[in-house]
């Protein structure tokens, strides 16, 4: 993982921030199941954030029905995310994280909707929500 992050805590900081699922997808780059996440469906105004350190990273306006089980967004807030090359599983991928702390959020893929024709696949473990 790139860095230094401006927000930066030991292992046992974030163990003790994060559940052990947030932890398994965040820090240790995992995935959770597809649809297992109550975000998938929120349809309100407002902010999407890290559920690591708060960071602003997704308007809902930007989020859409991908149909593939977790959120997506064509659109992230500037400034908002890193990326990085994710070779793992036999393929080349773009990992997404959160720029101020560096967990991993999930991938981006060029197979979303027009005008910026990107597919955010966030894990919805990595997000809280923030309504308007």
């Amino acid at each position: 993982m790139p860095g230094p992050f401006p927000v930066t805590f030991t292992e046992a900081e974030w163990r003790a921030r994060l559940s052990p699922e947030q932890f398994r997808v965040m820090r240790a780059h995992g995935t959770e199941a597809p649809g297992s996440c109550a975000l998938l469906r929120e349809k309100r105004p407002g902010r999407f954030l890290c559920a690591g350190c708060g960071q602003p990273l997704f308007e809902s306006g930007t989020k859409f029905e991908s149909g593939t089980g977790w959120p997506s967004f064509d659109t992230p807030l500037e400034g908002a995310l890193g990326t990085t090359v994710d070779r793992g599983f036999g393929m080349v991928r773009t990992e997404v994280h959160c720029a101020r702390c560096g967990s991993h959020l999930g991938h981006v893929f060029p197979d979303g909707p027009p005008p910026t024709g990107q597919r955010y696949c966030i894990n919805g473990v990595a997000l809280d929500f923030a309504p308007a």
